[in-house]
Order: C-alpha cells, then structure tokens, then sequence
C-alpha cells in the first residue's frame, strides 16, 4: 500500500485526477526490473494464472464485453479506488481492445466525459486502444449504467 506508479514507467495512463494505472498485455512478458503491480484486473475469456501480487479475474472475450456487466463496474470502480494509494495494473492478452475499453471506463470514473474518454485513453496511452464500435458504445454507455 501506498506504492503508485512512475508516470514514466511503460503503459501507465496517468487520469486527470492523478491517479496512474498501467494497461498492458499479458502476451508480453514484464521486464524483469519492472514494478510490479499491488494490484491486478485481468479481462480474459478463461482464468488468468496465479500471480505474486492480488487479483482479480473479469470473465471477458477478446473483441467482445465483460460477460457480467455488473461485476465490470464493481472490478473497475474497485480498480478506480485502489489506483489513488497502490500500483494497479489492468490487462488483457494484446493491451489494446479490453485494456483500453477498461481504462476509458475508469477515465469516466475519473470524471473524463464518457463521449470523450476513448479519445483520452487513445491520446494517453495507446493510440489504437478500444478495438471495436461495441467497445466504444461500452465505453458511451458506462456513465449512464
């Protein structure tokens, strides 16, 4: 606790509040003097494997939603609340449709206009980020849900 990220560290989005999150993809390995997250939300059609840190799993195909909408916004308002004090990681196997879907909804949470977010996330952390028009309307309709 109490540990966040280098704003300079690869893949960290940093919201407007502040708080910084690292996106990433799974398919590619840390570096091995890379931080480690305190915290980790993995959007991934099947369980994750174990990791050295606490996580948490969202149930969610590659290209598509999160299977249980729900349980999305709980993962992701957790995940929003965590980032203030600790190292949050939030990934998918390539980093961009999932993880990017995801970090625009927590950039909603951060108070970034839902119609603007996927343009935050695009600009400030990868610029192919939210791969599908389904993500995007995921992304619109996050606020209002």
């Amino acid at each position: 606790m109490g540990e966040v990220w280098d704003e300079r560290d690869t893949g960290v989005l940093r919201l407007p509040s502040g708080r910084l999150v690292r996106g990433r993809g799974l398919r590619r390995p840390l570096p091995p003097d890379a931080p480690e997250p305190s915290y980790g939300l993995y959007l991934l059609g099947g369980r994750p494997p174990a990791m050295p840190w606490e996580a948490r799993w969202l149930r969610w195909r590659d290209f598509w939603l999160p299977a249980d909408r729900e349980a999305a916004r709980s993962a992701l308002a957790q995940a929003w609340e965590r980032a203030a004090t600790e190292r949050v990681e939030v990934a998918c196997e390539g980093g961009k449709g999932r993880t990017g879907t995801a970090l625009a909804c927590l950039a909603v949470l951060d108070g970034v206009p839902a119609e603007e977010a996927v343009g935050y996330v695009r600009a400030h952390y990868d610029r192919r980020a939210v791969e599908t028009p389904w993500q995007r309307g995921y992304v619109r309709r996050f606020a209002a849900a």
